[in-house]
């Protein structure tokens, strides 16, 4: 059940990414992330953000936290020309390549990930992270 919700609507601009990261930052420390957690959790949405910027077909995209009573989930959306999500594969950590390590990131720093993409709305990936999970 969500406590409360914070939106923001931001303009595709990379330079826009620190300010969400700031935001999620501090909401994470009113709720009791620890240090660490607020890190993975800036990293995890900093990826999210920047796929889209990358991949949207407007010059805008959605950011969505929701405060958990035992966490919080934070929603990225584009209105890009989505994309098949069942053919991600994972990606080979022996031979990375310069780009397409960004949901594997997410999903390894995030408790829980989600993703839905289709040409006609875009992608939507939401990301949990739990107060105390892997202590």
């Amino acid at each position: 059940m969500d406590l409360e919700t914070i939106k923001m609507e931001v303009t595709s601009n990379p330079e826009y990414v620190s300010i969400i990261r700031l935001t999620v930052s501090g909401i994470a420390n009113k709720i009791g992330f620890s240090l660490d957690d607020i890190e993975d959790i800036k990293v995890a949405v900093s990826e999210a953000c920047t796929n889209a910027i990358k991949h949207s077909l407007d010059d805008k995209f959605l950011v969505q936290f929701s405060i958990l009573e035992n966490g919080l989930t934070i929603e990225v959306e584009d209105k890009g020309s989505g994309y098949d999500v069942q053919s991600l594969q994972e990606p080979d950590l022996t031979d990375p390549k310069e780009s397409g390590l960004g949901l594997f990131i997410i999903k390894t720093l995030m408790d829980e990930v989600s993703t839905t993409s289709n040409s006609n709305e875009g992608t939507r990936v939401k990301m949990t992270k739990y107060l105390g999970v892997g202590i």
